[in-house]
């Protein structure tokens, strides 16, 4: 994966509300970007497309909950 970021276009989800401490999501050419809403010109990390759908369909089905 070979991802240009500088023209990324990058989102908080919804509900995200008004704080700082989020992170933020941009859909790539050939992936998905997360990075840290706190520091923008840092590193973010790349997920395939498929990783990132495992990673989404493990929220929605609470897999990581914690008690």
């Amino acid at each position: 994966m070979s991802n240009d970021l500088s023209t990324a276009k990058w989102f908080k989800s919804s509900r995200s509300g008004s704080t700082k401490e989020c992170v933020e999501v941009a859909f790539l050419n050939d992936g998905v970007g997360v990075r840290d809403s706190k520091n923008p010109t840092g590193p973010a990390l790349i997920f395939t497309p498929s990783e990132w759908c495992a990673f989404t369909a493990g929220l929605e089905h609470g897999r990581f909950d914690h008690a």
